[in-house]
């Protein structure tokens, strides 16, 4: 029988570590420079490798890894957070029924890690999931680091379910792997428009736009909704994710007596907005997406928010969802905090990748990706089952403001 030849490096690395082993022993034994260098790339690769390892060795062989990609971090932590817990919640129920694949006992686990909202950084972590071989992953949060991505997962065949991005471009990539469980920014865009132009019989619009994926995108369809309506663009406006000093645009806009500003972005920056939209006597109320339709709001903007935000989530209120009382209630009981926004999204991933894994009976990515396409049952947001693109086949849109310290539903539209 032919042995196997070891490479060079493996044979060098050996007779370098067999001798320093002697050189412990024997003080006049000298390392040769060659084997020092050997024997420090070993060590460099063992250390780079070493986290992988340990990502590895904290799971067993029964369980299920599925990664979490968001922001843990930063002034984004919030909806990173929520959707955090809306999967361990979910976890924690799959768990406690004792699921089986194949007639083995599974456990169900999260990989939770930090992507900073930041696509860089999510490059890195979706290359982590890769290389340990997680299941699925549920994320990335923003649409900018979920289209960053994409790719790597499909390569790899490890479905991507997005619970918070909404840039249509996500699942326009071509890739069987992309999944989203709430409405798109063609939905959002849209009937935010629409809303402006028939219920606030807005003539005269501002449009501001923080130039991420997400901002400008949504911006972009807002723009496009007003289509034939009679209602123009007075003027657009740039800003940043990282900005909050909104004097120039917002001062410009109001040169143009605008009868509402629309801002893409999130509420980050929407907060501080609405109090420079109020020091300055700006009367337009401010328009914006899911970004802005958050619990946190009601805290970075204060009292200019009373009344002054119309905004749309992708999905029924948390009210009007099948299940959403009974979710929230256990979410509080949990966490002893409110669901902010992407918790019952996030919920529901984890249950369409668990009702994948049932009906694959299976823990290999690609069988996932594939039940995936075909999972059809009532979830907490609604129902949850994929076109071909990855989109839901019933989206929802919420239209709401804030009034006294609460979110008040203005209409809701359904697909």
């Amino acid at each position: 029988m032919r042995r196997k030849k070891r490479n060079k490096f493996t044979n060098r690395a050996a007779r370098c570590l067999s001798d320093f082993a002697t050189a412990a022993d024997n003080r006049s034994i000298r390392q040769p420079r060659s084997c020092e260098e050997i024997i420090m790339r070993s060590r460099h690769l063992l250390l780079a490798l070493a986290p992988l390892v340990l990502a590895v060795s904290a799971f067993g062989a029964d369980t299920v890894v599925v990664g979490f990609a968001g922001a843990l971090t930063g002034a984004q932590a919030h909806f990173g957070e929520d959707s955090a817990r809306g999967i361990r919640l979910a976890i924690d129920e799959i768990n406690a029924g004792h699921p089986s694949v194949a007639g083995h006992p599974v456990t169900f686990a999260l990989d939770a890690q930090d992507d900073q909202a930041d696509p860089k950084v999510a490059t890195t972590v979706a290359q982590r999931f890769v290389d340990t071989h997680v299941s699925a992953v549920i994320g990335h949060q923003n649409s900018g680091t979920s289209i960053a991505v994409a790719r790597l997962y499909a390569t790899a065949n490890i479905a991507e379910l997005t619970p918070s991005a909404t840039n249509p471009e996500f699942t326009r990539l071509g890739y069987r792997t992309t999944f989203r469980l709430l409405a798109n920014d063609d939905f959002l865009g849209q009937a935010v428009a629409r809303y402006a132009v028939e219920q606030l019989h807005a003539r005269r619009i501002g449009v501001v736009d923080d130039r991420t994926a997400y901002g400008q995108g949504i911006a972009d369809v807002f723009v496009g909704g007003l289509g034939a309506s009679g209602a123009t663009v007075v003027a657009r406006e740039y800003t940043t994710d990282k900005a909050f000093d909104f004097g120039a645009p917002l001062t410009l806009l109001k040169g143009k007596a605008p009868d509402a500003i629309f801002f893409g972005g999130m509420d980050t920056q929407g907060g501080p907005m609405l109090k420079q939209m109020r020091k300055l006597r700006i009367a337009a109320p401010l328009l914006g997406g899911d970004g802005l339709c958050t619990h946190e709001i009601l805290k970075l903007a204060g009292d200019a928010l009373d009344g002054n935000l119309v905004c749309a989530d992708g999905g029924r209120s948390l009210a009007k969802m099948p299940g959403g009382p009974a979710f929230a209630a256990r979410f509080t009981q949990k966490y002893g905090a409110s669901v902010q926004l992407y918790a019952p999204y996030a919920y529901d991933a984890m249950m369409a990748v668990y009702h994948a894994v049932m009906l694959a009976q299976s823990t290999d990515p690609a069988k996932i990706v594939d039940a995936l396409h075909r999972v059809d049952f009532q979830g907490v947001t609604g129902r949850i089952a994929f076109d071909a693109r990855g989109e839901l086949r019933n989206p929802a849109a919420t239209i709401s403001t804030f009034k006294g310290g609460n979110k008040v539903t203005l209409s809701e539209v359904v697909k």
